[in-house]
Formats: structure tokens, C-alpha cells, sequence
């Protein structure tokens, strides 16, 4: 529970169910992660936190739990969060790449970490807010990861990297409804947090500034460089490579008579490549660590619907297993900005093929 009005639905409709329920909220970093400012502490009146994992999330959740007639408990992960979460991070962009730390909490933390504990202490399944869905099919007896109903909602995309075993042990109520009527069900029982916005930023970080976090969290200071264009023409001065992302347009410093885009970064040579609009687009991806849910493997290329981002449109692809842990994706149409580090995720109608990290793209 994360204080939020969804996970907060969540436990109604199970209880509602006649479930069995206890409520957990995850304390997964403190003051020491972020250099003495812990974003839950430090928000006042002239600061929006749109993060989580705040005092004032604890204590929504724990106010619920109560209306509810549920036990809460906080859990401590900190240690697990560092090493699987903002570990990761830091280390992805050190190596040139942009990570999504949320598919890594929910891969690492939440289906792993916090599943074993309620399996250890004894209860059935775990549940969470998300908005997507999980069928058992009657053929192969596979668990299927669906779209939630909402397609502005949907979060199948986060969740892509649960396996079988976790899956057969997760419930998201509230994949069949919209979010407008999750609202109104925690206004109907009176939730004090019915109308709290949603959490938007990346928890650890809630000023955005990922540069800035990783140089107060590592002590490290990432040297200057060059700002190239793509046939090493140097044109400026970059402020520390992990400040940069592929894309990216604003901040660079550099004029031109057209809009330059951070079209690659080396981390060997510590530099920033800039290019046109046009130099960001890509036919194939290559991705590995992947998770395949709808199949045990690609025995065959498959046409698919495929995201990079979260927030993207799904475009027409073929994917196709070249190993035990690798995968191509060929896009029918040139994609923008395919960002190594990003999760891809492939799907078959509304139902989960499975995904990967990218590695590369061409």
C-alpha cells in the first residue's frame, strides 16, 4: 500500500472479496540515499512532490488500513533498494545508458523480495494497485500478463519482467476498471486520499535532476567533455556525460541554425554526439535480459505491437529470439529515439509476449 488511492481501492475490493488482508507500505530508501534531503521530509509549501514513498504516504496508507480493519505493517528494503535499484541506475548511466529504475523496483523489490516475505509468513497471493491484468490460459496453463482496461492506465509495460511463478501468485483488481472509477469507489467509502494526485516522478529523484543525484549520491564529480556532431566536430563542452540522454534537446548549450538532439553519448571517450532530428531514428533494436510470459520461447519470428517507452504508441515490429537471452525487434517504420537501457515490451493484441533491455540499436 502505497498511500495512494489505487493500492487503496485495491485492498477494499479484495476485502470486499472476504479476504483475509494485511497491509504493507515499503520504506526502500532514507536520508542517507539522498545525501541528508529525503525528498518525504523536505517537501513544504513552495515544494510539489509528486514522488511516493513519503511520511505522509505511511500514514494514508495506515489510515486506510484502519478504515478497512486491516493490520499494516512498514517494511524495510532499503538495503535491497539500494543495491538492486539505484545501484542499477547510477551504474547505467555511468555506462552511456538511460535506465527505468520503476521496472527494476518492480522486478528486484516488490515480485521478488516482498513476495518471498508473504509467502514465507503464510498468505496466498499479494496484491497491488496496478492497472493491468493476469489470466491463466486454458491451453498451455500459462499465466497471462493482460492490458488493464484503461488504456491511459495501463501498466503491463512496468510489469513485463514477472515470471510465471510470480504471476500465479499476484492479483491486480484493478485491471478491469478505469481510473475516474477507482476515484469514485475511494470516494464512496470515504478514503481521505480519493482525489491525491499520482505519483509521477522517479521516487529517489523528485526534482528530476538524475546528473545531481548521482554526483551527491556517489560523491563523484563527472568531468566535462566535448559535444560533438556526428563526424566529431567538436561544438561545445558537456557537463558530465550521465547529465545527457538520447533525445534530448533542451540544456545542451549549444547554437545552431537548426535543432540539435543528443543523437548518442561514449562513455570511453567521455563524450556527447549531437545530430538532427533525423539521426535519431532506428530500424532494429537488440535487447537481452529478457522475460517471455505468453511462450517459454520464440520458435519463430513473431509480428507483434511493440513499445520502447512507457508513454509510447505501439508500433508494428517482428521479434525474434536469437538466443537463449536475446532477442531482435525489426520496427516496420523507422522508430524515434530507441534508447538503450529502456525496456522493450511486445504484444500480442492486449496479452504480454514478454520483453527485454536494450542493448542496441542500427
Amino acid at each position: 500500500m502505497s498511500g495512494g488511492v489505487d493500492s487503496s481501492v485495491a485492498a477494499w475490493l479484495m476485502r470486499e472479496q472476504g479476504c483475509d488482508c494485511i497491509g504493507v507500505t515499503l520504506k526502500l530508501f532514507g536520508s542517507d540515499d539522498v545525501q541528508g534531503e529525503e525528498p518525504s521530509c523536505r517537501a513544504g509549501p513552495s515544494v510539489t512532490h509528486k514522488g511516493c514513498c513519503s511520511l505522509s504516504d505511511v500514514n494514508d496508507a495506515k489510515l486506510v488500513a484502519h478504515h478497512l480493519g486491516m493490520p499494516h505493517y512498514v517494511l524495510n528494503f532499503a538495503e535491497d533498494f539500494r543495491d538492486q535499484v539505484i545501484r542499477r541506475f547510477i551504474e547505467t548511466y555511468e555506462a552511456g545508458a538511460t535506465p527505468n529504475p520503476c521496472i527494476d523496483c518492480n522486478r528486484y523489490i516488490k515480485f521478488e523480495r516482498l513476495l518471498q516475505r508473504a509467502t514465507q509468513i503464510g498468505f496466498d497471493f499479494m496484491v497491488t494497485g496496478h492497472y493491468a491484468r493476469v489470466e491463466q490460459d486454458a491451453g498451455s496453463g500459462r499465466f497471462l500478463l493482460k492490458k488493464g482496461v484503461d488504456g491511459k492506465k495501463d501498466q503491463s509495460y512496468v510489469l513485463y519482467a514477472a515470471t510465471q511463478e510470480q504471476l500465479a501468485l499476484c492479483r491486480f483488481p484493478l485491471g478491469g476498471f478505469t481510473k475516474q472509477e477507482v476515484r469514485d469507489l475511494a470516494a464512496a467509502q470515504g478514503f481521505s486520499n480519493a482525489a491525491k494526485h499520482d505519483s509521477q516522478d522517479i521516487c529517489f529523484v523528485p526534482d528530476g535532476d538524475y546528473g545531481g543525484f548521482i554526483e551527491r549520491y556517489t560523491g563523484k564529480r563527472y568531468p566535462e567533455g566535448d559535444i560533438i556532431d556526428g563526424n566529431g566536430v567538436v561544438l561545445g563542452r558537456h557537463k558530465g556525460f550521465v547529465r545527457y540522454t538520447l533525445g534530448q534537446r533542451r540544456g545542451l548549450g549549444v547554437a545552431a541554425g537548426t535543432p540539435l538532439y543528443v543523437a548518442g553519448k561514449s562513455a570511453a571517450a567521455n563524450t556527447v554526439t549531437l545530430g538532427p532530428d533525423s539521426s535519431l531514428y532506428t530500424k532494429f533494436l537488440l535487447a537481452d535480459q529478457i522475460n517471455l510470459i505468453a511462450l517459454a520461447e520464440l520458435k519463430k519470428p513473431l509480428r507483434v505491437r511493440v513499445k520502447t517507452r512507457y508513454l509510447q504508441a505501439e508500433q508494428d515490429g517482428i521479434v525474434e529470439q536469437t538466443g537463449a537471452d536475446h532477442i531482435r525487434v525489426d520496427f516496420d517504420k523507422p522508430q524515434r529515439a530507441v534508447t538503450p537501457g529502456q525496456a522493450v515490451v511486445f504484444y500480442d493484441g492486449d496479452v504480454v509476449v514478454g520483453g527485454g533491455t536494450i542493448r542496441e540499436t542500427g
